[in-house]
């Protein structure tokens, strides 16, 4: 039997015949091609049983998540963050989730539109580019009304998908679109409840806006809900089930998908109640651990899905595998 050795010389040899027996034509100096400078679009498609899924990515922004992180100190998150080779500021996901009945679409969570910068605002690029459009949105579900998941709704003020009904939890409406508590926020946190109102409103206007309730199905028989507040007052994961299969979209209980795996207890600046975000989070872990069901998450590096798992340091995100085929 040939060694690997002796394979890898015969295989030179027989090269170095054929380049003794071949004429060859100098490339031309000038061949060179310029960078092209874009990614492929952002798009990947799953089934959880019956249902198609289909992760749209709204793009990226560089975050600086080593200074919003709370309870920890930044030179603690940084370290975390580049023991996982990750920088600061730190390059982070917008998702969002398309759902396919086969009879209806719906899509959860909106991203951005223009709101947060050019690095942002390609979910209905993405969305075309995964073959569908967004006047075929039958509903869309709102996880909670933070603009990097209701801004999308709209663009320039105009309606992006015109044959949706729009699905948010009351509480987030009582909330965020309520003058009252709108004029006691900071003044730094006020944008967010302005943002919020010019999302909203056009649906609102033509009697395409619904809420739904805690825990309750946002559109009976296909999505379901479960409240996880502390991030915002109404934040819900939503879910489906199909041939004993589970797609949690857990919407923000992350932000990333390094540090507050290994430390729960670590929240972020953007959480209304940081406390009630950590115990949630505790709870959101525990049950994914528990029932191994497939979780989305809108901050968790494209297309952020996988499992959670317990480890040495406490839980771990494990990506899923990606397929070329569904």
């Amino acid at each position: 039997m040939l060694s690997r050795r002796e394979m890898l010389k015969n295989s030179l040899a027989i090269a170095a015949g054929a380049a003794a027996s071949t004429v060859f034509v100098p490339l031309v100096a000038n061949a060179k091609a310029p960078f092209v400078g874009t990614q492929a679009p952002g798009y990947y498609r799953l089934m959880v049983g019956d249902i198609e899924v289909t992760a749209l990515s709204d793009g990226t922004g560089d975050f600086p998540l080593a200074d919003l992180y709370l309870n920890t100190s930044p030179e603690h998150a940084r370290t975390a963050l580049a023991n996982a080779f990750q920088g600061s500021p730190t390059s982070t996901s917008v998702n969002a989730f398309l759902l396919n009945f086969g009879s209806r679409l719906v899509l959860l969570d909106a991203g951005t539109s223009n709101f947060l910068g050019p690095q942002l605002g390609k979910l209905p690029a993405n969305l075309r580019a995964s073959g569908y459009h967004p006047d075929q949105i039958d509903d869309v579900v709102l996880t909670h009304i933070h603009t990097d998941h209701s801004g999308g709704l709209v663009l320039d003020g105009k309606i992006v998908f015109p044959n949706a009904m729009i699905h948010a939890p009351k509480r987030e409406v009582e909330y965020w679109l309520n003058p009252a508590i709108r004029d006691k926020a900071a003044d730094g946190n006020k944008r967010y409840f302005d943002e919020a109102d010019q999302a909203t409103r056009p649906y609102i206007a033509a009697g395409r806006f619904k809420t739904y309730a805690d825990n309750e199905s946002p559109l009976p028989g296909l999505v379901n809900s479960t409240l996880r507040p502390g991030h915002t007052p109404g934040h819900s994961a939503l879910w489906v089930e199909s041939k004993g299969k589970k797609f949690v979209y857990w919407g923000d209980i992350t932000h990333g998908d390094v540090l507050q795996f290994d430390e729960p207890g670590v929240s972020i600046s953007f959480d209304v109640d940081p406390d009630l975000a950590i115990k949630t989070r505790e709870t959101a872990f525990a049950e994914a651990t528990r029932e191994k069901y497939m979780v989305a998450g809108a901050h968790i590096a494209f297309p952020g899905i996988g499992h959670v798992r317990e480890d040495e340091t406490m839980y771990d995100w494990v990506p899923t595998n990606y397929r070329a085929a569904l």
